[in-house]
């Protein structure tokens, strides 16, 4: 027999945040609304992109496998200098809106087929929330394809290769700056079609 049941346990207080995710209203990624706050979110993928097939169509009646799972944290709150206020912190929609931007950059994604779930929640759960939701779906953005959450690193900030992300989708011209990776777009998308088949097989 299993000892008592402890809500405030760090695993049942991750597993609290994920499912209040997963029950919040899907939006198109390209119509997040104003709204204050910082969180999590899940962004969920349902097109024609042939290495995503097999998630689109894990995803072509409910939402259930993210793309890319983030978060996003008052201005202040990686470093914590300052008592956070959530009423007045645009992070988590500013992230969100970055993130439309990327995807309408990339020369073979289409906005239209990415939706977004998200939860304000209070500071000290963030990173809580987010890797409980990256240990559960391990997504692909998150696991394999890095580099979609990645800044233009600014004049003078050029470190590393291009990311594996805007080799497979190409269009941020900023990211040009970088010199190109090792791997090519098809050993990427080999990569990513064998992790998606591994993942939900």
């Amino acid at each position: 027999m299993t000892g008592a049941f402890n809500p405030l346990d760090m695993k049942n207080l991750a597993e609290s945040i994920v499912l209040h995710l997963e029950k919040m209203d899907p939006v198109p990624l390209d119509e997040v609304p104003n709204f204050k706050g910082a969180g999590i979110y899940a962004i969920y993928y349902r097109g024609d992109f042939p290495a995503y097939r097999r998630l689109a169509k894990e995803n072509s009646y409910a939402l259930v496998y993210p793309i890319y799972v983030g978060k996003a944290v008052p201005k202040g709150g990686r470093r914590g200098l300052e008592s956070l206020d959530h009423s007045r912190s645009t992070a988590l929609c500013s992230r969100l809106r970055n993130h439309a931007v990327s995807v309408r950059a990339a020369t073979n994604l289409d906005i239209a087929h990415f939706q977004v779930r998200w939860l304000v929640v209070e500071d000290i759960w963030i990173a809580l929330g987010e890797s409980a939701m990256i240990r559960r779906y391990r997504p692909v953005w998150n696991a394999v394809v890095d580099g979609f959450g990645n800044h233009d690193p600014g004049k003078g900030r050029i470190n590393g290769r291009r990311s594996a992300w805007d080799t497979l989708h190409p269009g941020r011209g900023w990211a040009e700056k970088f010199p190109p990776r090792e791997e090519t777009p098809d050993q990427i998308r080999q990569d990513v079609e064998q992790y998606i088949r591994d993942r939900l097989d």
